[in-house]
C-alpha cells in the first residue's frame, strides 16, 4: 500500500508538471505572437493607436503606447509630436512631474520646433492646475492660503511664453491666467505680512509689504500693503516713513477703511482739543 501511494502521487505530480509546461509554452507563444504583431507596426501606425487612446481619454493605455513609439522610433516627426502628446496625457492623468519633465526634455531637444510655444503654455498650465485649479473651482477664497511655489513657476512659464512667442495663439489665455496668478501671489504676501505684523515682527512685515509694492504693483493688495507699512513704521518709531506711506494711501485710496477710521478718530479728537 505505501509503495502504491507513492507511485500514484508521483504520477499526479508528473501530470501537473506537464500541464504547467504546456500552459507556459502556449502563453509564451501568444506573447511572442502579440509582440511580433506590434513589431510589424511602423511609427505612423503606432502614433495612430496612441492618439486613439488619447482621444478616448484612456490615459494609461495612451501612456504605454506613446512610450512604445518613443522606444522603437527615438527620432522622427511622430516621436517629436508624441512627446507633446505624452506630456498632455501625463497632465490629464494626474502625473504632473511626468508632464513637466517630458516638456523640459522636449524644449531642450527641439527648441526650434513649430509647436514649442505649446510646450511653454502646457508647462504653465500644469503648474497652474497642480495647486490652484481644484481650489479655484471649489474654494476660490482658499487659493491664496496655499503654498505659492507652483503659482510662481506657472507665472514664470507663462511669462516666458509671452516673451518668446508674443504672437502665439496661447498668449490670450496665458495672459488672463497671469492676472489671476499675480493677484493671488500678492494676496499671499499680504497674508504673510499681516501675520508678521500681528506677531510684532515689524521689520519682516515691512519687507513683505514693500515686496508687494515693488514686484506686484497695481494689484488689489496695493492699498493693504500701504496700510501695513504705515502700521509697521509707526511701531518702529519711523515717523517720516510712516507719514510717507500714509500720504500715498490717503491720496490714492481716500475711501480705504483705514483712512476713514483714522479720519474719524482725528475728528473726534479735534472736538476735544480744538487748539491745533
Amino acid at each position: 500500500m505505501p509503495v502504491c501511494f507513492r507511485s500514484n502521487n508521483t504520477i499526479r505530480w508528473v501530470v501537473l508538471l506537464a500541464m504547467f509546461l504546456a500552459v507556459a509554452v502556449l502563453t509564451t507563444a501568444g506573447c511572442r505572437k502579440e509582440k511580433d504583431h506590434q513589431d510589424d507596426r511602423n511609427a505612423a501606425q503606432l502614433y495612430e493607436d496612441a492618439k486613439r487612446y488619447l482621444d478616448n481619454k484612456s490615459w494609461a493605455r495612451a501612456t504605454v503606447a506613446y512610450k512604445m513609439l518613443q522606444t522603437r522610433y527615438p527620432f522622427g516627426r511622430y516621436t517629436e509630436q508624441s512627446m507633446l502628446d505624452l506630456s498632455y496625457v501625463y497632465f490629464k492623468g494626474g502625473n504632473s512631474q511626468g508632464a513637466l519633465s517630458t516638456l523640459d526634455r522636449f524644449i531642450r531637444t527641439y527648441p526650434a520646433h513649430p509647436n514649442v510655444d505649446y510646450a511653454y503654455y502646457l508647462k504653465g498650465l500644469v503648474n497652474y492646475e497642480q495647486n490652484l485649479g481644484f481650489l479655484e473651482r471649489m474654494m476660490p477664497t482658499r487659493v491664496r492660503d496655499r503654498d505659492q511655489s507652483a503659482a510662481r513657476d506657472s507665472f514664470l512659464d507663462f511669462s516666458e511664453l509671452l516673451r518668446r512667442f508674443p504672437n502665439s495663439r496661447y498668449v490670450p489665455d496665458a495672459r488672463q491666467r497671469m492676472v489671476f496668478l499675480r493677484n493671488n501671489l500678492a494676496a499671499y504676501e499680504i497674508l504673510v505680512a499681516d501675520y508678521y505684523l500681528r506677531r510684532k515682527a515689524y521689520i519682516a512685515a515691512v519687507n513683505r509689504a514693500r515686496y508687494v509694492l515693488e514686484v506686484y504693483p497695481n494689484t488689489p493688495e496695493t492699498e493693504e500693503a500701504l496700510v501695513i507699512l504705515h502700521k509697521a513704521y509707526t511701531e518702529l518709531k519711523l515717523p517720516q516713513l510712516a507719514d510717507s506711506s500714509w500720504s500715498v494711501l490717503e491720496l490714492n485710496y481716500p475711501d480705504n477703511y483705514y483712512v476713514q477710521g483714522k479720519k474719524q478718530k482725528r475728528s473726534w479728537a479735534s472736538r476735544l482739543w480744538p487748539f491745533d
